[in-house]
């Protein structure tokens, strides 16, 4: 039976580039075809790599999925500690070879941010204008998805940093979060909506159509909650989105009720495109942040930004009075 010191030992003799880049790629897309074809390998080749590296280890490092063999159903326990380190051997080796280079190799400084797509409008945009006046060549990558999907993307490796929620502890490993600011959840109408210059009922508005977020996720959960404290129940004929631009476009050109995080409809709402339902959405407010990883390498890039999206969610307090009907904007 080895030891500890003995599994150690082996790790270290044993390991080598290969093992740890086909780790990686297998654990950031999920499925041995994918990382065959990004590391240019065949998937014989990638299977054979990784079941290397488990017996090096001494330990299953990957889940195979229940549909195929060519699946990866998550990483385990191991698999993720391992993950982290991989990540920043890789990253060591790519910034030693950047250091080596010649000057004039043109390196290209990169930027991968996720962001939900409720919170992205309110923060990201102020916040990017600024990163590029300070930062002009970087290359900037955003994008936006589900806060489950974007944390596992982050913990991987594949983005740098997340503007989201706080989620299960299980998902948390290795992620540090900070809170940006809170957000309640409103009922967002056209202006010129039957319900939008008077009180009304939560009942009232489950007449009209219904724009909502997915299933399984925070603002779906809150409206769902919020409506069953209330003896109600969420119609299955509701339009389900995580398009924010869809909801906005939808709701621009009908009479369908938009419930969602107050930051995706911020900028409609101030500039009166959008009218906020009187309708108390206390009880409501959801934690936003910014995820990193715990163990990543400081770097000055990310400092900005994450510094910027500070200062854009100091910015948001509360909504400018909406102004009277048939006033244009900017008189007094």
């Amino acid at each position: 039976m080895k030891t500890s010191a003995d599994l150690r030992q082996d790790f270290v003799r044993n390991v080598q580039l290969r093992h740890l880049r086909c780790f990686v790629a297998v654990a950031q897309e999920r499925h041995l075809a994918r990382a065959a074809e990004r590391l240019a390998l065949s998937q014989p080749a990638v299977s054979k790599t990784l079941s290397e590296l488990e017996a090096i280890v001494g330990t299953r490092l990957v889940e195979r999925s229940k549909e195929g063999r060519r699946g990866v159903q998550g990483l385990t326990p191991a698999g993720e500690q391992l993950l982290a380190h991989a990540l920043r051997v890789l990253e060591a080796l790519d910034a030693s070879a950047q250091a080596v280079a010649p000057a004039s190799g043109g390196r290209i400084e990169r930027l991968r941010i996720g962001a939900l797509p409720s919170a992205a409008p309110a923060l990201l945009p102020a916040a990017l204008a600024r990163l590029r006046d300070g930062w002009p060549s970087v290359q900037i990558m955003v994008k936006s998805a589900a806060n489950a999907a974007l944390l596992d993307e982050l913990r991987a490796g594949e983005l740098d940093l997340v503007v989201g929620r706080m989620s299960d502890p299980r998902l948390m490993g290795g992620l540090s979060f900070e809170l940006l600011h809170t957000e309640p959840l409103v009922f967002a109408v056209r202006a010129g909506h039957p319900l939008a210059l008077k009180a009304v009922s939560v009942q009232a508005v489950l007449a009209y159509p219904l724009v909502v977020y997915g299933e399984g996720t925070s603002p779906r959960h809150n409206t769902e909650s919020f409506l069953s404290a209330r003896g109600l129940v969420l119609p299955t004929h509701a339009l389900q989105t995580l398009d924010v631009a869809v909801a906005r476009a939808l709701v621009a050109v009908s009479d369908a009720v938009w419930i969602t995080p107050l930051g995706a409809a911020r900028g409609e709402l101030a500039d009166g495109r959008l009218v906020r339902l009187r309708i108390d959405t206390a009880g409501t407010e959801e934690p936003v942040g910014l995820l990193q990883r715990s163990d990543a390498e400081p770097s000055a890039l990310r400092a900005a930004m994450a510094a910027l999206l500070r200062e854009a969610a100091k910015q948001q307090g509360a909504l400018p009075p909406r102004r009277k009907p048939g006033k244009p904007r900017g008189s007094a």
